[in-house]
């Protein structure tokens, strides 16, 4: 593979793994500023621009601080854009996230941080293979290289404000993330369902007095996780899930009777669910009456998405791989999460038939290597 790179992209290998722990280097998680977070915006200024300048790529920011490289003819029927992102998932109890540290076994040679295996390593071979474009091909369709300051939130305004920049949706789109170069033919949408439950606060000693919000959550958190959401099963993606993901109450204060419990509730969907209906069934579910006030928002969420294995998106990704002598991807579906296909698809609908790879359907893990 490594020489494989060398001969199509013209770029050596080690320059893309540099630019890989140079990214690994510089955090840029996920915070409850989401993409206003100042190492997200200061990982694309900071890091990815200076690499793209010396590169020689035309690039500029929208309002939010995406980056956007655009090549090719400006009115061309056919349009690509890659999208990468910038936004990590935190390190939590991760030991040495951003060292960028190269690991090397019988088995070969890895990079090893926060982040190298979701997107960062795929960010740095996506770069190359731009580069590689503007400099070998003819292109006679409009190529968009994009890092969204998105990745982690769960919601679509990323995309859309790239989409707002460039003045149109492109046809296809590529999520830039490690897939062991197999294509995401679909994935699960989501909605975050977030209720409050409100009481009285009083004293841990006479509880009487007061109305335990706690007591209300729990009759909340019975009744959502009974709602059937479905006996629908999708052959590569399974069922629809409910899962309640975080429980806070208030005040913070020790010996009191809580007055406000907020849970968050994630509900995957399917490709062809109604969101709304979704959201429904658990906003009627969490309505428990008196003496609980209880309110229901439907939260960030982001759409379902699925293209054919024999449409125009694999068509193309395979026809490519033909003529640079490369083997045809395999496609799968990616299990485990949404990914930001859903973004693209939403941003760019209807035309719009790119597929996000997502991690081989695997959940997070804390010290997973990118290989090389």
């Amino acid at each position: 593979m490594v020489s494989q790179v060398n001969e199509h992209l013209g770029i050596p290998a080690k320059h893309i793994v540099e630019w890989t722990q140079a990214f690994v280097r510089h955090p840029s998680p996920q915070t409850e500023r989401f993409e206003h977070e100042p190492q997200v915006q200061s990982f694309i200024g900071e890091r990815v621009v200076p690499l793209v300048q010396e590169l020689g790529l035309p690039w500029r920011r929208d309002a939010m601080g995406n980056l956007l490289v655009e090549l090719g003819p400006e009115r061309a029927d056919r349009s690509l854009m890659l999208m990468a992102y910038a936004m990590t998932h935190p390190a939590n109890r991760m030991p040495n996230p951003f060292a960028g540290e190269l690991i090397e076994d019988a088995s070969g040679a890895y990079v090893r941080g926060r982040g190298v295996s979701e997107q960062k390593g795929s960010l740095a071979a996506a770069l190359a293979a731009v580069k590689a474009a503007a400099d070998r091909l003819p292109l006679r369709g409009r190529l968009i290289f994009t890092v969204s300051t998105a990745g982690e939130t769960g919601r679509h305004d990323a995309a859309l404000s790239i989409c707002d920049a460039l003045g149109f949706a492109p046809r296809l789109a590529v999520i830039v993330i490690g897939t062991t170069s197999r294509v995401a033919l679909a994935n699960k949408g989501r909605i975050d369902a977030i209720v409050t439950v409100r009481g009285k606060a009083s004293h841990s000693s006479t509880p009487w007095v007061g109305v335990n919000a706690i007591d209300g959550a729990r009759r909340v958190l019975d009744r959502v996780m009974a709602v059937d959401v479905g006996a629908n099963k999708h052959p590569g993606l399974g069922q629809a899930t409910l899962t309640p993901t975080a429980v806070r109450s208030w005040p913070e204060a020790t010996h009191t009777v809580q007055d406000e419990v907020r849970l968050v509730f994630d509900r995957r969907l399917l490709p062809g669910d109604d969101p709304q209906v979704a959201f429904a069934a658990i906003a009627a579910a969490a309505d428990i009456g008196d003496p609980w006030q209880v309110k229901t928002e439907f939260g960030p969420f982001m759409y379902p998405a699925e293209i054919a294995p024999d449409g125009a998106f694999m068509r193309a990704v395979n026809g490519g791989c033909r003529r640079m002598g490369l083997r045809r991807r395999r496609p799968f579906t990616a299990m485990a999460r949404s990914t930001l296909a859903s973004s693209a698809s939403k941003a760019a609908r209807p035309r719009c038939g790119g597929r996000a790879p997502s991690n081989n359907g695997t959940p997070r893990t804390s010290a997973l290597p990118s290989p090389i």
